[in-house]
């Protein structure tokens, strides 16, 4: 070998070019983490985002008030945000999801008639094709029940259904109870 050939040579040169690639794509890996890590982040808060818009325009109230030693009236109360409505109890098949209250069977009461509704509106829905009745803003059912104890608790369930002009929510469930002292 001649003096020349040797000048660039360095002692572990390929080793620091090696050390230099290794470092990169560690770097790399580690942007690819943090990206996955922010990726995961954005994607949770979205989902939360998302969750907070729910919409939920109609918020229920229940209450109950003795009328006698031996009956009492339930009330189930709706009150419905500005522009949606929900449905009466009346409305025919091939329509919209009704109003509709079932009560838990109980020795402590039993049911006098069927819930009443105060008059509705009532028109002519295209989506539908039919008259449809329903309430706006709010609306209060009301139930009479037999005592046959002091102080007793009625449980139930309530279906509906909500729609503004644009759209329709799906039908909800909500169990509820009412205490009556």
């Amino acid at each position: 070998m001649m003096n020349g050939e040797l000048s660039g040579w360095q002692p572990n040169a390929g080793h620091k070019k090696l050390n230099d690639k290794v470092n990169k794509i560690q770097k790399l890996i580690q942007m690819k983490k943090s990206k996955t890590v922010l990726t995961f982040l954005v994607i949770l808060f979205c989902s939360m985002y998302a969750k907070a818009q729910i919409l939920t325009p109609v918020h229920w109230s229940f209450g109950a008030k003795r009328i006698s030693k031996t009956e009492a009236v339930l009330f189930m109360k709706a009150t419905i945000d500005d522009g949606w409505h929900i449905y009466s109890q009346t409305v025919k098949d091939g329509g919209p999801i009704k109003t509709a209250f079932t009560f838990s069977p109980a020795k402590t009461y039993s049911l006098i008639g069927t819930t009443a509704e105060p008059k509705p509106v009532t028109v002519f829905e295209k989506v539908f094709g039919m008259d449809v009745s329903y309430f706006e803003k709010s609306v209060i059912f009301q139930q009479k029940i037999k005592l046959n104890a002091a102080q007793l608790t009625v449980k139930g369930q309530l279906e509906y259904m909500t729609c503004n002009n644009k759209q329709c929510l799906p039908p909800e469930d909500l169990d509820f109870e009412v205490a009556v002292k």
